[in-house]
């Protein structure tokens, strides 16, 4: 029986200096990102990385502050439904729903039993 072993590939890592040497040479005028990649035996891919990281740590502050807290959103204020809640002077508690949309003015009273109803109503009003 014939047994076949493969190695596995390990990925290469790469020094701290050898990155920043090959984003230099990248740096330079007229040369070719990939002509750089190919005299290190590099992937250009690889190399397009390292020099994007690199110009990000250049472009960002050096002072290490925790990041500011970002403002709540804004609220949308025509979602919302003003309810005024009055208690009734007399015995008998009523549902009473008050709709105001321009001069328009719709109210509307419900027994407390059908407060359900009243709810579906008040939905299907709504949409």
């Amino acid at each position: 029986m014939n047994t076949i072993v493969i190695e596995r590939r390990r990925r290469r890592r790469y020094s701290t200096e050898f990155k920043a040497e090959a984003v230099t040479a990248c740096r330079q005028p007229g040369v070719s990102m990939a002509a750089v990649a190919m005299s290190r035996s590099l992937n250009a891919n690889l190399l397009r990385r390292w020099v994007v990281e690199a110009e990000r740590a250049a472009e960002a502050p050096r002072v290490s502050r925790p990041p500011k807290a970002l403002p709540p959103p804004p609220v949308d204020t025509q979602r919302f439904i003003t309810v005024a809640i009055e208690r009734p002077a007399h015995s008998d508690p009523r549902i009473r729903v008050e709709i105001r949309r321009g001069s328009t003015v719709v109210s509307v009273d419900w027994p407390p039993s059908a407060a359900r109803e009243c709810a579906e109503w008040l939905r299907g009003f709504l949409k």
